[in-house]
């Protein structure tokens, strides 16, 4: 294992390239007795992947796409995903401990009750999707992801680091976000400020959610109540 740390946490992750570990090259995710163990799977166009009540352990998946994803009740233990285009996702009642996404494209996926322990996505696209019922288990980072028009709904992310994403018209309602790190982001178009209580930002960042809470508000300013541009309706 090793560890890289965001903001105020660090996450262990896999450590696949360890010379003392060898993967072995899989042609299908299905394992026997519903596990598969010290693996890579790469480079795969599949029209459908469907997983349920599977255990991943130890391993790398790579470039692998889909059409259609579906995984429930799945465990997964050291992963990596890298470069994965994952469409019409829909993940739920599952653990992830010690796995990345990276590169990987996700938009409009569905994830449902997912507990997430030392959880790394970067450089991902999760566009439109949807975060519902998401436990912060241990450490978990999102960095350099785009999440336009996404939406957190009754998440518990209490202590999640969200550091240089796109988080235009990114919606959090009901939940709990107590010290989720937010310094690093633009958030002047945010949905659901008042969600956001006991968050971490830097200073300059209030006019940012000032402006956020102001638009989601329909809040009309006085001096623009004679620009035919902002009809005061």
């Amino acid at each position: 294992m090793h560890s890289r740390t965001f903001g105020h946490i660090t996450l262990t992750l896999p450590a696949l390239d360890d010379p003392d570990l060898y993967l072995s090259s899989v042609t299908s995710l299905e394992g026997g007795r519903g596990t598969v163990q010290d693996f890579q799977y790469a480079d795969a166009s599949l029209r459908e992947l469907d997983l349920a009540d599977t255990r991943l352990i130890t391993g790398r998946i790579t470039g692998l796409s889909a059409q259609r994803v579906r995984l429930d009740c799945t465990r997964l233990d050291s992963i990596e995903f890298s470069g994965c285009d994952f469409r019409s996702l829909h993940w739920s009642d599952s653990k992830l401990s010690r796995t990345v996404f990276r590169d990987c494209k996700l938009m409009g996926a569905t994830l449902d009750q997912l507990a997430l322990d030392n959880v790394l996505f970067t450089g991902c696209r999760l566009d439109y999707a949807t975060f519902h019922q998401i436990r912060a288990a241990g450490p978990v980072a999102l960095v350099k992801c785009t999440l336009t028009e996404a939406a957190f709904d009754h998440c518990d992310l209490s202590g999640a680091h969200i550091e240089a994403c796109t988080l235009h018209l990114t919606e959090f309602t009901a939940g709990t976000y107590r010290h989720t790190d937010l310094r690093g982001n633009d958030l002047s178009t945010l949905r659901g400020v008042p969600a956001l209580k006991q968050i971490l930002i830097d200073r300059p960042q209030q006019t940012e959610l000032a402006h956020a809470l102001t638009t989601e508000l329909g809040i009309t300013f006085g001096d623009t109540l004679n620009d035919p541009e902002q009809p005061w309706t």
